[in-house]
């Protein structure tokens, strides 16, 4: 029986296995779920405990693939993803588009709040946007941030000036030179300077003046002025050579913005094509698109060696010797090269003087060829160009009113004055002749004459209206007639860029300069030359005496037109630098003295020189034409009473053996009611606050 209970348990200890062999398949699926499930847990914190894997990194890829706009990846998005769907039209609301471009944004916007102060302000006016460019594409940033700004752009802000209006005469020769092989040149690459040659003469629109309160609130004054920087105006608009691009005028922001309702229905007018090719140049007009293809890509080389070919091949080619011309004018500006310029020069007048050229083509290469005449400072040879132009299309009114510049360029003013006269019998709205012809008006001191024709010419807005001379002329024909509104032209020429302050008005200027009307001794940190010339006052003055008695023809009549009354006279010694000849012979203890001091000998652009000046004597209210220099007057010979001078609304007067030290770019006026005459010792220096790259590099004046 035992054995039998035995069998029958092992039998059951069979069946009972065979039962959890039955049941252990479901138990132990269960017992993996559970098992899994802990792993997956356990895992889980481990990773983001650890910080195993970037979740954010990973939502990020994922978000790439959502379709459907709602945020994260799912099965509808890879239903798109697979083709099973469309993709649903999403868009993103303004407030969300508001998100983006400040996200995009935020770091182009976190620079140096000084970085605008730093940029050249002879870069010209930002074009505006095309509405076709979307809002993020022009906003985003790439995510190495910002790009650096340009070394030369910084430097050029502050080291280096640009040539901007004088006063007299109008427009200034443009000074500048290529300087081949100039070591520097591979410090600041010349591809970046779009606007290295000026060709236009034309002003710049600058950014509003940010003021700044000096001690007295009626002296503000702008850091932000007609500042001297080495390139000023950008290179016009050339027209495109292919046939299919029309030729624009060139024309100013606000006159864009003041005639924009006017000029809409000249826009077909403004289209038109110009004709560049003739019958010939049209057969190989393929050939003539690939070398200007090349030229346009800046490999101004190839294009070169491709256009001369042409020229080879088909020397009638007016259309081909113009494209060699321009891409010797594109060199000439890459290599700085005078020569390079004049081959350009040449090769227009070539291209000009084919057969069979278009009118077209002959007006765009000669008044190309006659820009760069000028800059090269052939004025002549410039103004001969423009003869040939008016000629050749004399109801053009721009060729004459260019022709009157070049005119005056070579200080011709009575030519100019009979251009203008011509282009006024004609167009006699013609808002350029009228302030040209107002501004040789006065200089021939037709005082209220020059007026009417100075202030329509600024208020037609016209395009080289906008200058800074015209302001300050028409400003001090009206101060000269007594009338007041004077101060309302300054006022707009301050606001349109023109002027530092009311006050400040001078127009060759640094950016950035302390501006205030008195200076100290201390504040200027030449004491030592201001001590030297107190100390040894009365020989300076004696030795004056002794030139002014022995030679009266020495002290020179002021000849700048700034007396309204009296005797004016001027004997120098140092003018922009340099010695004046042997004028120190008479006067050697004097320039000794002077000598040790590089602040005011090298200043080139000031003077030092005696001044005299007779009873009922009155010098027009005036100013400087730079913010570069301060003067020092040393008083010598000074009556009791009736001598004053003033700048802005601070008067004073001089004393014998006293230095005064004023910046005369600000308004000043002078009244000598004396008995007898005055005798003041002039000391030019540079600004304080040049640096000596600055008091090098600066053209002189």
């Amino acid at each position: 029986m035992e054995r039998g209970r035995r069998e029958e348990e092992e039998e059951e200890g069979e069946g009972g296995g065979g039962g959890d062999v039955g049941g252990g398949s479901k138990y132990s699926m269960f017992t993996w779920i559970v098992v899994l499930a802990l792993l997956g847990v356990w895992s889980s914190v481990a990773v983001v405990y650890f910080d195993i894997v970037d979740y954010d990194s990973v939502i990020g890829k994922l978000t790439a693939y959502d379709t459907d706009g709602d945020g994260d990846f799912d099965v509808e998005d890879a239903k798109v993803l697979l083709g099973l769907k469309e993709r649903p039209d999403v868009r993103i609301s303004p407030d969300q588009k508001t998100v983006v471009q400040t996200k995009e944004t935020s770091k182009a916007l976190f620079e140096p709040a000084n970085q605008q102060a730093a940029e050249p302000q002879g870069a010209g006016p930002t074009e505006a946007r095309s509405p076709e460019t979307p809002t993020e594409e022009a906003a985003s940033v790439s995510d190495s941030g910002p790009s650096p700004v340009q070394e030369d752009e910084v430097s050029r802000s502050d080291d280096v000036e640009s040539e901007i209006q004088a006063a007299v005469p109008l427009p200034p020769v443009v000074e500048v030179d290529f300087v081949p092989d100039d070591p520097r040149d591979s410090m600041h690459p010349y591809e970046d300077q779009a606007d290295t040659i000026d060709t236009t003469g034309a002003l710049v629109e600058e950014r509003p003046p940010e003021e700044s309160v000096e001690e007295s609130r009626q002296h503000l004054t702008s850091s932000k002025f007609t500042q001297e920087a080495e390139n000023l105006s950008e290179p016009p608009a050339e027209p495109e050579p292919q046939s299919e691009t029309p030729i624009e005028t060139e024309r100013s922001p606000e006159e864009t913005t003041g005639k924009q309702a006017e000029e809409k229905p000249k826009e077909k007018a403004k289209k038109k094509k110009p004709k560049l090719l003739n019958k010939f140049d049209k057969t190989i007009k393929a050939e003539i698109d690939a070398a200007e293809k090349l030229r346009k890509k800046g490999k101004f080389e190839e294009a070169l060696r491709a256009f001369e070919t042409l020229v080879q091949q088909h020397p009638q080619s007016p259309r081909a010797r113009y494209g060699k011309a321009q891409t010797e004018d594109d060199l000439a500006e890459k290599l700085r090269s005078n020569d390079m310029l004049q081959r350009a020069i040449n090769t227009y007048r070539e291209a000009a003087e084919l057969p069979d050229v278009t009118s077209d083509l002959v007006r765009a290469t000669l008044k190309r060829r006659a820009e760069r005449q000028q800059f090269l400072g052939r004025v002549r040879g410039s103004l001969a160009t423009l003869e040939k132009l008016t000629q050749i299309f004399p109801e053009d009114i721009s060729l004459k009113n260019e022709l009157g510049v070049a005119h005056l360029l070579l200080g011709d003013n009575k030519g100019a004055k009979k251009v203008y006269e011509e282009v006024l019998a004609v167009a006699p709205g013609d808002g350029f002749a009228k302030v040209h012809y107002g501004f040789i008006l006065k200089s021939e001191n037709k005082i209220a004459e020059s007026i009417p024709y100075l202030r329509e010419g600024l208020e037609s807005g016209e395009p080289g209206t906008d200058d800074g001379r015209f302001y300050f002329h028409l400003g001090d024909a009206l101060q000269r007639v007594g009338d007041k509104s004077a101060y309302h032209w300054y006022e707009l020429g301050h606001k349109r860029g023109h002027f530092a302050s009311v006050w400040q008005r001078s127009l060759y200027n640094v950016d950035g300069l302390k501006a205030q009307p008195w200076w100290t001794a201390k504040e200027t940190g030449y004491t030592d030359l201001v001590k030297t010339l107190e100390r040894n006052w009365k020989t300076i003055r004696d030795e004056a005496l002794a030139v002014m008695d022995q030679n009266t023809g020495s002290f020179i009549p002021e000849e700048e037109n700034l007396r309204e009354k009296g005797e004016w006279g001027q004997y120098t010694l140092w003018q922009q630098g340099k010695k004046v000849g042997n004028a120190c012979q008479g006067i050697p203890k004097t320039c000794s003295l002077l000598e040790r001091y590089p602040e005011a000998t090298g200043c080139k652009r000031g003077q030092i020189k005696f001044s005299v000046m007779q009873p009922g004597t009155h010098v027009w209210p005036h100013t400087g034409p730079t913010n570069c220099r301060l003067r020092m007057h040393l008083g010598l010979v000074i009556p009791k009473q009736g001598c004053r001078i003033r700048c802005t609304d601070q008067t004073r007067e001089w004393e014998e053996g006293k230095v005064l030290i004023f910046d005369d770019s600000f308004e000043h006026e002078v009244w000598q009611d004396a008995d007898s005459y005055r005798l003041i010792f002039i000391v030019d220096v540079w600004h304080p606050e040049l640096t000596a790259y600055q008091r090098q590099t600066l053209s002189p004046i």
